[in-house]
């Protein structure tokens, strides 16, 4: 079993590879690097005829097919790129083994072909085309977060050690399947952890969370359960940032409000808010 890194040579990159390396080393595994090459669109025009002269048409087929064959050489070439200063990286942080793989196909595809052998993937918050004057997601990431099975780190941008970590606690089977893999892993093992219900303190969901916190508490250094009202993006977000964490856990089929902020239109909010990195469980 191994981490899933997925570069694009963006400033995230680097990001990638910190927490895959991170989550490499407290999980005693190697780290695939995954990068993709969009298949490039054809330049040819579907249909020259009646447009040009037979001779003028024939050198154009010829000039176009040689401008794509040089933009996938050149894609090709700058993928290996990336996939060796990624591989430099994590091998320089003493994770064994690194394997590189470079695909062409859809991210979406590449992610179901390796997703099996994985115990996690590891992501940037924004992709290579991506503003960071808008802090917006990369374009892959809802995507993925709906399509991926196992479990996905979104990379903050640069990375800092993690010694506490905040649940977003709904009571929903998403977050108690997380409850019980975090409870039964290494990844999270002996850190601090803050169990987070955005709501009212009623008996049953008090209850879902003692019994989280029981799961939690052997492999915890410690666990805390608390209550607030608001807004789930801006309570969570202050909840991150004034009480302290360093990293956001959510279940990916959350309850409506919350799942709304990952998985629907409004994900981009969290991750602008929300300046730590966050894992998504299925």
């Amino acid at each position: 079993m191994t981490v899933i890194a997925l570069v694009d040579g963006s400033s995230y990159s680097a990001s990638v590879c910190d927490h895959a390396a991170w989550a490499a080393a407290r999980m005693e595994s190697g780290v695939q690097i995954l990068h993709t090459l969009d298949r490039p669109r054809s330049s040819v025009p579907a249909d020259l005829s009646g447009n040009l002269k037979l001779g003028a048409r024939s050198a154009l087929l010829e000039e176009l097919a040689k401008s794509d064959a040089d933009h996938a050489r050149l894609a090709h070439a700058r993928g290996r790129l990336v996939l060796e200063e990624a591989a430099a990286r994590l091998r320089a942080a003493g994770i064994d083994p690194v394997e590189e793989k470079l695909r062409n196909e859809g991210i979406l595809d590449a992610i179901a072909r390796f997703e099996p052998e994985a115990k996690l993937i590891v992501i940037g918050k924004r992709g290579e085309e991506s503003s960071t004057t808008f802090e917006h997601l990369g374009s892959n990431l809802e995507r993925i977060l709906r399509a991926a099975h196992k479990p996905v780190l979104v990379a903050n941008r640069a990375f800092q050690p993690v010694t506490r970590y905040l649940v977003a606690f709904d009571g929903s089977p998403a977050v108690m399947s997380s409850i019980e893999r975090i409870a039964a892993g290494s990844l999270l093992a002996g850190l601090a952890c803050r169990l987070l219900h955005i709501g009212a303190d009623t008996a049953p969901i008090r209850a879902q969370m003692e019994g989280a916190a029981a799961l939690l508490r052997p492999v915890s250094s410690d666990v805390t359960i608390e209550f607030a009202t608001g807004e789930p993006d801006t309570t969570i977000a202050r909840a991150v940032e004034n009480g302290g964490a360093d990293l956001l856990v959510m279940g990916a089929y959350a309850s409506h409000r919350i799942r709304r902020l990952f998985l629907g239109s409004t994900s981009a909010a969290m991750a602008r808010m929300c300046h730590v990195p966050v894992m998504i469980f299925r």
